[in-house]
């Protein structure tokens, strides 16, 4: 298993393709938190597996090299 590094600020997860700094012990929640996003308007994938249960945002650590992609629903007709 890879060592996963902390830099001095935090972690660096990258989350939709670009390396991001969040404090050491961030959750996928506070990083929608941090963005803006509301949980209910996105889907997230988590190292390439869909975060079907919203409820585990919250408990779910990222960690350096985590990759997170936050897709937004589009409505249209």
């Amino acid at each position: 298993m890879m060592e996963r590094a902390v830099s001095p600020d935090g972690v660096i997860p990258v989350v939709n393709g670009e390396e991001r700094t969040v404090a050491a012990g961030s959750t996928i929640g506070d990083l929608l938190r941090e963005l803006s996003v509301s949980a209910a308007a996105v889907v997230v994938e988590h190292n390439r597996e869909i975060v079907r249960d919203r409820s585990r945002l919250d408990s779910m650590v990222l960690a350096t090299g985590d990759s997170v992609e936050i897709v937004h629903f589009v409505g249209g007709g």
